[in-house]
């Protein structure tokens, strides 16, 4: 069973915008309390708080959103909020062939004090874009001029079209006109946050440690130990404007999160309504496998733009066969998989979920592409394609993250379905160490294993690779443009210069040349209706060929004691906002709980 995490949130009462003061209450020193604590689950274990670290668990995206503000948010229903952005102004000069867009940010600050600046900004997508760095985010830079040549090794990262020339303006140069209004919402990815290149140059384990890493959004990083605690603070500069006069609580409520991994999720649910103060909980966004059923009618539940989702090694000679690939995902019943194992999920008939959008705001891609594969096995179609391919059987390895109890019930599904079709499947969770020398936890086992390098190092790594595919935007091109060679965002192979700097493609080692036509016709064209006829046929050519397997659509479901507890609100990427939530009677509960 997937290890607990009790979230401790500690939180006061909104400050009236008019008044100017505060509400929190005053302790018997005479001095402000910082605010109420209230104990909750928040989701799984995590190590590296990089915002641009791949996300392979769908409680990943859900911390950083506590920790990184981006430029733009999109709200529940699907309207654009500019965050960090006070006002954008759009230069077209068809006869000078210049496409521009100037951004002037909102003052906000890292928890350090500093000010955020154009410079951030640029610098963290300087970082994305670079040749040798992995993300895949980088698709979502590609507009912008040079981007593209600079990811390839064509050009400097120096020639990259977005610049700084102010403190608080960042410009961007485009190749050509575009749709800017989605390049806005794409800005809402939590992959282009801005980032501060003096803390992220000092170390490549910058955002491990509490003591390396700022951020930028409402919380900031306290502590973190490895199966032990997660404790996130209020930060008191998250939009805090001091000339002004306005306290830090209006715009940031809660005041501490404190996660104990050592206590089970179990617990945390079953306290929602105990007698016993001290063992209160008032809040969980996590549900044990076997008890989802019981609580479905208790739950708030949620699509999510997330896909559980198996990649398969194609390096490997025997996942090399298209034919072996689809015989493996025709075995699934992804039916069974979401309602009777995983239960808060909904069969996945494609690769792109139900939120994502299809050209324009209220629009389903799902919906729209409809069934692209099966959701109920089909054996003897499965022992066909293999029997054609010439495969009777062969050795599996499952790489899944250690202690996700979801990934291990499904993969033990999946290895017996696959036994059935005269496969030998292995099941390896792999596990995060701490470094002895300055207790930092470097060494996660399992995020090590996506990268390029490790999928194409056959012997000592991972035939199939369990993870969450987190949608890196609201817009299906984010997720269907990485399985091209030139928009992978894995950068070229800087050393062979013989070769002119080959492209490393996909991390599953997929290449068609096909699939790579239609996503350069797709990004070519700015046409609504255009782009969405390539991105459908893409994912349909995608499913056929079958890199990846798509297993079931992820969602949320969090449970609250709403007697006490109220405000929370998720947006449209299903992350939770506790800026506003209030406890009632916070302070008397304090004192129950023992703080």
């Amino acid at each position: 069973m997937k290890r607990a995490l009790a979230i401790i949130l500690c939180a006061v009462m909104l400050v009236s915008a008019l008044s100017g003061c505060t509400t929190l209450v005053k302790g018997e020193d005479g001095e402000y309390d910082k605010g109420a604590v209230i104990p909750m689950y928040l989701g799984t274990q995590m190590y590296n708080f990089d915002p641009q670290a791949p996300y392979l668990n769908d409680a990943n995206a859900k911390i950083l959103d506590l920790l990184f503000v981006g430029l733009t948010d999109i709200d529940a229903k699907g309207k654009l909020q500019m965050t960090l952005i006070d006002k954008y102004e759009i230069i077209e000069n068809e006869a000078l062939k210049e496409y521009k867009m100037k951004i002037t940010l909102k003052h906000s600050k890292w928890s350090d004090g500093v000010d955020i600046t154009a410079s951030d900004v640029v610098y963290a997508w300087k970082r994305i874009i670079k040749a040798t760095y992995q993300s895949e985010a980088a698709c979502l830079l590609y507009d912008i001029k040079n981007a593209r040549d600079v990811k390839l090794g064509f050009k400097s990262v120096d020639d990259f079209g977005a610049t700084a020339p102010e403190t608080y303006v960042v410009e961007i140069e485009f190749e050509r006109p575009i749709d800017y209004t989605q390049f806005l919402r794409n800005l809402s990815s939590p992959a282009l946050v801005p980032l501060r290149e003096a803390v992220v140059g000092k170390s490549a384990d910058w955002a491990k440690k509490s003591g390396t890493i700022v951020t930028s959004g409402p919380f900031t990083l306290k502590l973190v130990t490895l199966n032990g605690m997660m404790r996130l603070e209020r930060s008191n500069n998250y939009f805090l404007d001091k000339e002004k006069d306005k306290y830090f609580d209006k715009y940031v409520i809660p005041y501490r999160l404190e996660t104990d991994y050592s206590k089970s999720v179990a617990s945390f649910l079953t306290n929602l309504t105990t007698d016993v103060a001290a063992n209160r909980t008032f809040y969980t966004n996590e549900i044990p496998l076997d008890m989802r059923a019981q609580y479905r009618d208790y739950a708030t539940i949620e699509d999510e733009m997330s896909t559980l989702t198996y990649y398969f090694n194609t390096n490997t000679k025997l996942l090399s066969d298209a034919r072996v690939r689809q015989a493996l995902s025709l075995a699934i019943d992804r039916d069974h998989v979401a309602s009777d194992i995983v239960v808060y999920a909904k069969p996945a008939n494609g690769f792109i979920p139900y939120k994502v959008t299809d050209g324009k705001v209220g629009t389903s891609f799902r919906e729209n592409g409809g069934n692209v594969i099966d959701t109920k096995p089909n054996l003897d179609k499965a022992k066909f394609l293999l029997s054609e391919a010439g495969v009777s059987g062969g050795t599996l390895r499952i790489a899944i993250k250690a202690g996700d109890e979801v990934s291990e019930a499904v993969a033990n599904y999946v290895s017996e379905v696959w036994d059935q079709l005269g496969f030998t499947v292995t099941v390896i969770p792999y596990e995060a160490k701490e470094n002895e020398i300055d207790e930092a936890i470097s060494d996660d086992g399992y995020a090590a294993l996506y990268t390029v390098e490790k999928a194409q190092n056959t012997e000592n790594t991972w035939d199939v690779l369990a993870l969450d595919y987190q949608m890196l935007s609201e817009e299906a091109f984010s997720a269907l443009a990485p399985f091209a060679l030139e928009f992978s965002g894995n950068g070229a192979n800087m050393n062979d210069v013989e070769n002119d700097y080959p492209a490393y493609g996909h991390i599953t080692g997929y290449h068609s040349e096909a699939y790579d036509k239609l996503i350069e016709e797709a990004f070519e064209t700015t046409d609504a209706a255009k782009r969405s006829e390539k991105l459908h046929a893409a994912e349909e050519l995608l499913m056929d060929d079958m890199p990846i397997m798509p297993i079931v659509f992820n969602q949320s479901a969090y449970v609250t004691d709403n007697t006490v507890v109220s405000g929370f609100f998720t947006d449209y990427y299903s992350n939770t906002n506790f800026n506003r939530v209030e406890m009632k009677n916070y302070y008397e509960w304090k004192k129950a709980l023992g703080y």
